[in-house]
C-alpha cells in the first residue's frame, strides 16, 4: 500500500487540529498557539529586563567578567543565579516562539497581499536575534563564549570582502579591553535595532497585542523561574586562548551554527543562511498580488462616529475634516493599501441597520463587490418565500466552517467575508421576518482570519460593543457558535439546539412542523 504525503493543505489541516487539541487543553482564550506573536514580546521584555540588571552587576573587562559573573551567580539560589537562569531561557524561548510564529503565519497562508509588510518586517528579527544570542555568550568569557567567539570570526572571515581575518584577533593569547568593548556593543547595541524592527513589525496592525493573557503571561514567566531554579546556568571555565576548548555543554538551540559549520563547511552555512532569508522575502512575491475589494465610504450617511475606525483590525481608516466644511463634522477615509476587504467596518456603521425604510440600503461605509443591501434583500426574499413555514437561518464566515453545507428547506445560510462583517441588527431583522432562530457562526476564539471580527461579533451580540444587538431580543431565539473549517458538526449542534427551543415554545401544529 502507498501512502502520499500531505499536501499544503493537509498540513494546515493536521496544524489546525493541534490547534484544536490546545484549545481543549487551556481554551481558546488561554491557547498559547495563538499568542506566539504575543508570548515572544514578552519574553523579549523579559530578557531586557534581566539583561539590563545582569548589566549592571557586570564586569565588563575582559579580565574581570568571568570572575563577575561567578560571584554574583555561584548560589543556585541566589537572586543573581536565577536572574541568570531566567535570562538565558528567555532567550531560548524568545527564538523558539518566533521561529514557530513564523512557522504558523506561514502555515496559515498568511505572508500576502496587505499581510506583506508584516512578513517582510518579521523575518530581518531572526536573525537580529540571533546575533544577539550569540553575542550575549561572548560576554561570560567562558570555555563556552570563546569557542563561540573564535567560532563566529573564522566563519565570518570566509566572507570576501574582509580586508583582514577577524579571528587573528584571538591569536595573542588574550582579548584586549577594546575587543570586549566591542562584545558588549553587540549585545546591547543589536537588541536596540530589535526593538525599533519590533514596533515597525507592528505598525499596520491596529490594537496589537504585545502581551498576551495575564494567566498565559504569568505562566510563561513562572515556568521561565521554575527552569532557572530546576537548572540554573552554569559557566564552563574561564576562557583560555591558549587552550583548544574540551568537551562543552552546548546550547544546542542558540549555537546550532557553529557545530554545523564545523560538520560541512563556512561557504555551506553561508549559502544556507542567505538563502533560507532570500527565501522567506521572496515568499509574499511568490503569488499573484490579487486586488482586493476596498471599504468604500459614503459621505451622505457617514456620520463620523468613528466606529468604523475603532474596529478596523488594520488600521486602515482615519477620520478626516467632512468635505461638507462643517466643523467638527468628521468622514471615514480608508487607505487602500492597508485594507483587508474583511468587511468589519461595515458591521460596526450604525447606518447598516436593515431597519431603515429605505428602498436601498445605503450605509456610511460598505464593501463595494458584497453590499449590505443585497443581504438584506436576499434574507428578506428568502424568508418571505418560506410562507410561515418554519425556517432557521445561519449566518457564517468564508473562513470558518463552511455553512453551506447546512443549507436544507427549512435552512437558510448566508457566509460572510468575515462575521464582522454582519450588523448585529440583522438578528433582530431575520427574527421579525419570520425565521424561527438564528444561529452566528464565527471561526474559533482567536482563530479569526482577519484576528478582531470573533471578537467583535461577540462583544456585540452581547452588548458590550456598539452597535449591539437589543436586549429585548429573545436570547433563546439566537446563538453564537465558534467553528473553523470543517467544524461545521458544531454549527449544526447549535442549529439542532434551536429546533429543540423552537418547538417548545410553539403551538403544537407548529411544532410538528418544525420537526
Amino acid at each position: 500500500m502507498q501512502y502520499a504525503l500531505p499536501g499544503r493543505q493537509g498540513i494546515q489541516q493536521l496544524y489546525q487540529g493541534l490547534e484544536h487539541a490546545f484549545d481543549r487543553v487551556f481554551g481558546g482564550r488561554l491557547n498559547p498557539l495563538k499568542h506566539l506573536g504575543s508570548v515572544a514580546f514578552l519574553l523579549f521584555w523579559l530578557l531586557a529586563l534581566s539583561g539590563a540588571v545582569l548589566y549592571i552587576m557586570l564586569d565588563t573587562s575582559a579580565g574581570g567578567a568571568y570572575l563577575s559573573i561567578e560571584e554574583f551567580s555561584r548560589d543556585t539560589a541566589s537572586p543573581g543565579s536565577i536572574l541568570r537562569g531566567l535570562h538565558r531561557y528567555s532567550a531560548d524561548g524568545f527564538v523558539a516562539i518566533a521561529l514557530a510564529h513564523l512557522a504558523r503565519e506561514w502555515l496559515l497562508g498568511r505572508f500576502n497581499g496587505f499581510r506583506r509588510f508584516s512578513w517582510l518586517t518579521g523575518v530581518p528579527l531572526l536573525p537580529l536575534a540571533f546575533v544577539c544570542a550569540i553575542g550575549g555568550f561572548w560576554l561570560n568569557w567562558d570555555r563556552l563564549g570563546q569557542y563561540s567567539a573564535v567560532a563566529t570570526a573564522e566563519w565570518l572571515d570566509a566572507l570576501p570582502f574582509l580586508a583582514s581575518p577577524l579571528a587573528r584577533n584571538f591569536l595573542g593569547g588574550a582579548v584586549s579591553d577594546r575587543l570586549f568593548s566591542l562584545f558588549v556593543f553587540v549585545h546591547i547595541g543589536v537588541p536596540l535595532l530589535l526593538v525599533f524592527g519590533l514596533w515597525f513589525h507592528i505598525q499596520r496592525i491596529a490594537r496589537a497585542e504585545v502581551f498576551p493573557p495575564r494567566a498565559l503571561g504569568m505562566g510563561t514567566a513562572v515556568m521561565l523561574l521554575a527552569m532557572a531554579l530546576a537548572l540554573p546556568v552554569r559557566s564552563q571555565g574561564p576562557a583560555d586562548l591558549g587552550v583548544v576548548p574540551g568537551p562543552l555543554a552546548l546550547d544546542w538551540w542558540l549555537l546550532f551554527i557553529h557545530p554545523l559549520t564545523a560538520a560541512t563547511s563556512a561557504g555551506f552555512v553561508w549559502t544556507l543562511v542567505l538563502g533560507s532569508i532570500a527565501g522567506l522575502f521572496a515568499l509574499p512575491f511568490m503569488r499573484p498580488r490579487v486586488p482586493l475589494a476596498v471599504a468604500r465610504v459614503n459621505p451622505v450617511h457617514c456620520n463620523g462616529c468613528r466606529r468604523c475606525e475603532d474596529d478596523c483590525p488594520y488600521g486602515a481608516i482615519a477620520m478626516v475634516p467632512h468635505p461638507s466644511g462643517r466643523r467638527g463634522v468628521q468622514l471615514a477615509r480608508v487607505d487602500a493599501d492597508l485594507c483587508a476587504s474583511c468587511g468589519i467596518c461595515v458591521g460596526s456603521c450604525p447606518s447598516s441597520t436593515p431597519f431603515r425604510s429605505t428602498e436601498r440600503l445605503e450605509t456610511g461605509i460598505d464593501m463595494p463587490q458584497w453590499p449590505i443591501d443585497a443581504l438584506r434583500r436576499r434574507l428578506g426574499k428568502q424568508l418571505a418565500a418560506a410562507h410561515g413555514a418554519p425556517c432557521f437561518v445561519v449566518f457564517g464566515c468564508d473562513h470558518g466552517a463552511r455553512i453551506e453545507a447546512l443549507a436544507s428547506g427549512d435552512t437558510l445560510t448566508f457566509s460572510l467575508a468575515c462575521a464582522g462583517m454582519l450588523p448585529p441588527s440583522f438578528v433582530e431583522y431575520a427574527l421579525r421576518a419570520g425565521a424561527d432562530g438564528v444561529v452566528v457562526a464565527t471561526c474559533r476564539e482567536g482563530g479569526c482570519e482577519f484576528r478582531l471580527g470573533g471578537r467583535w461579533t461577540a462583544q456585540r451580540l452581547g452588548g458590550e460593543r456598539e452597535p449591539h444587538l437589543r436586549h429585548a431580543v429573545p436570547a433563546d431565539r439566537w446563538t453564537l457558535v465558534g467553528a473553523d473549517a470543517g467544524e461545521e458538526q458544531a454549527v449544526r449542534a447549535a442549529l439542532y439546539r434551536l429546533r429543540r427551543l423552537a418547538r417548545h415554545d410553539t403551538p403544537p401544529q407548529r411544532q410538528e412542523a418544525i420537526a
